[in-house]
């Protein structure tokens, strides 16, 4: 079964920038549609940004839009989110999953990452 796991969140100042990976395993990320999700306290989680199969055609929402950058490693099997101008609004825990259809691929999820945004 497919696996992708979540690394790199942690505490920083508004405005700060982050960089989060998206390891997978038994699924190649340069063939799969990729998608960072994020969990608000207190909301369901949402797709926040994709990034297309066999190419680096990349999708946001509106609210990450020109901050987030997603990247994908090849050699690594790695998916990246770079986040820039971070914002209290940020705050959440992160997930990676694939895509299809615009939606998540993989019923189970991984434990994600806690990203935190806060002075």
């Amino acid at each position: 079964q497919a696996q992708l796991v979540e690394i790199g969140g942690g505490l920083v100042q508004p405005g700060g920038s982050l960089i989060l990976a998206c390891e997978a395993s038994r699924v190649a990320v340069d063939v799969a549609a990729v998608g960072w999700f994020r969990q608000a306290p207190g909301k369901e989680r949402e797709g926040i940004a994709c990034i297309s199969s066999l190419s680096d055609h990349t999708y946001s929402i509106s609210s990450v839009e020109g901050r987030f950058i997603m990247s994908r490693y090849n050699a690594k099997n790695t998916v990246y989110l770079q986040m820039n101008s971070l914002q209290p609004e940020d705050t959440g825990v992160y997930f990676c999953n694939a895509v299809k259809g615009g939606l998540p691929l993989y019923k189970s999820w991984g434990q994600g990452t806690q990203v935190t945004v806060s002075t």
